[in-house]
């Protein structure tokens, strides 16, 4: 009959008005952290479990692939299938051919897209912003464009089947020049005035200041063309004619079946796979920082 509540039941309903949506809220976050993590290990699962398809098919005898269901631990695992794959092709040539070019592209890269970035960044030249966005404009124009044309330069300097026709056009980026720019100007000019002060010319400053601070949009940039000149398949395919000169990818896609095809195909594979897989574990903690400090300014 009486609307007051007792003593001892309102701290309680004031407490349980108080505490419970912090724990409702408490729980809700781990909930939601946890389904996180589910989702994560579960599309780790789905990328994991074709790579390691592979590595296994490249351990068994060609034989065993033909039994059904197959198994994702072999029941005989074996390198066979990789000792008839440097026996039987010119595998050797294949992956010196890839490191060599890839490596000297990717060293060339860093250099000319690191200057081009500082310059573009910290220079003050006539047209700067018309060339910057000339350049930003080529992106837009399709490799498949400038194929033609761009195989009629390298064959009228004779650089066809050779390495210069490999590393030459690649030795610079525009792609690579906006994000060591962008990655630029978001350091501070302080730096560059300090510097300058303590008797450090221009190419000083670019040296001994930004060039260790650009080590996360490097480490980024590095990543990006050594998956992406590894993996290249068109041009090495247009521009090379011997088997010695070939790439990694070219060879294989070009391999002629040999006893054991599918295991010696799956070795192959795997052998393509593994440089790339190191670098970017190697690699990867600068990979996103990199790309985030890359668009602090426009």
């Amino acid at each position: 009959m009486s609307s007051t509540a007792s003593p001892a039941s309102g701290p309680t309903a004031v407490t349980a008005t108080v505490v419970a949506p912090p724990v409702v809220a408490s729980l809700a976050r781990r909930l939601a952290v946890l389904v996180g993590y589910a989702l994560l290990v579960l599309c780790a699962v789905i990328f994991l479990v074709p790579f390691l398809y592979m590595v296994s098919m490249s351990l068994r005898p060609n034989l065993e692939l033909l039994t059904f269901p197959i198994s994702l631990v072999p029941e005989q695992p074996g390198l066979g299938a990789y000792a008839s794959l440097f026996s039987g092709t010119a595998m050797a040539h294949w992956l010196f051919n890839s490191f060599l070019v890839t490596v000297t592209v990717t060293v060339l890269q860093l250099v000319t897209s690191s200057m081009a970035g500082f310059a573009f960044a910290r220079g003050d030249f006539p047209g700067k912003d018309g060339i910057f966005w000339l350049l930003m404009s080529a992106l837009m124009i399709p490799f498949s464009v400038t194929l033609i044309p761009a195989y009629i330069l390298i064959a009228r300097l004779h650089w066809v089947d050779t390495y210069y026709a490999l590393i030459v056009p690649g030795a610079a980026s525009i792609f690579g020049t906006f994000l060591c720019r962008q990655y630029v100007m978001g350091i501070p000019r302080t730096y560059d005035d300090a510097a300058i002060v303590d008797g450090c010319s221009v190419f000083g400053v670019y040296r001994r200041i930004h060039v260790p601070l650009m080590t996360p949009v490097l480490a980024t940039l590095a990543v990006l063309t050594f998956l992406a000149h590894w993996n290249d398949f068109l041009w090495p395919l247009v521009v090379l004619q011997s088997n010695t000169m070939k790439t990694i990818t070219v060879g294989l896609a070009t391999m002629l079946t040999v006893e054991g095809g599918a295991s010696i195909r799956m070795a192959g594979a795997t052998v393509t796979f593994l440089p790339t897989l190191i670098v970017f574990v190697a690699l990867q903690r600068y990979v996103i920082r990199g790309f985030v400090l890359s668009g602090v300014k426009g």
